[in-house]
């Protein structure tokens, strides 16, 4: 499929509420209305064909092209050097949550080259750009709440930049997560933390709204909570 074929049937796809998609996603492009299921169904049909074609010629002109071209790299096959360069391609090309989270949560090779994607997020560790910053907290919660990375997690969630909104509700996001897969690990983290009191908080708010952390846990943490100063 060419562009323009694409794009025929993101028209054919559109119209559902596009307005809704605009104000949930602030900063993104305007929306058409496709549904995320129709985008993902139409993303894999284009990672089984000429899919770098696509990723290099995709104009980002709609809130849908920008989500297919997170989808495609996400599902397409090839080696792990080629999909990780167009992924580091992108990341900085993002400007919204929606985006942001659907490259990062359709990441499929994190779980074939745990390493290789890991030590490739880690070029952006320092970045102090909103949604770089909450590419790589995503993507930690996404594919690396286990035991051979959990304790590296920590540190990098740590040591980010996170000044602005969607960088800090990333982090927030991830912390409240791996309460729920590591409530030890995680707990003894909310101790030592060097987390800003904004984020700190949202990440307890996230755990108490939780239903997979459970009750008692729940009572502790709302304990927990930094006065706001």
């Amino acid at each position: 499929m060419n562009i323009q074929e694409i794009k025929t049937e993101i028209n054919i796809l559109s119209g559902n509420n596009p307005e809704f998609y605009n104000k949930i996603t602030p900063g993104a492009k305007p929306a058409c209305g496709v549904r995320i299921p129709k985008l993902r169904e139409l993303a894999k049909r284009i990672a089984k064909e000429d899919y770098r074609a696509f990723l290099e010629k995709n104009p980002l002109d709609t809130y849908e092209m920008e989500m297919l071209q997170a989808f495609v790299i996400g599902y397409a096959k090839d080696t792990p050097e080629t999909i990780l360069s167009c992924f580091c391609e992108f990341v900085p090309k993002v400007h919204d949550w929606a985006v942001s989270d659907a490259l990062c949560q359709t990441f499929r090779i994190a779980r074939r080259y745990p390493q290789e994607v890991y030590d490739t997020l880690m070029r952006f560790r320092d970045s102090k750009r909103e949604f770089e910053v909450r590419i790589v907290a995503v993507t930690l919660l996404s594919h690396f709440l286990n035991d051979d990375y959990i304790k590296r997690v920590f540190e990098v969630l740590d040591g980010l930049y996170i000044k602005e909104y969607y960088a800090k509700m990333g982090v927030a996001w991830a912390v409240a997560t791996i309460m729920a897969k590591y409530p030890v690990e995680c707990m003894e983290y909310l101790h030592t933390n060097r987390l800003d009191d904004w984020t700190y908080r949202k990440a307890i708010q996230k755990m108490i709204e939780s239903y997979r952390i459970p009750e008692e846990t729940k009572a502790i943490l709302r304990t927990m909570k930094r006065r706001e100063s």
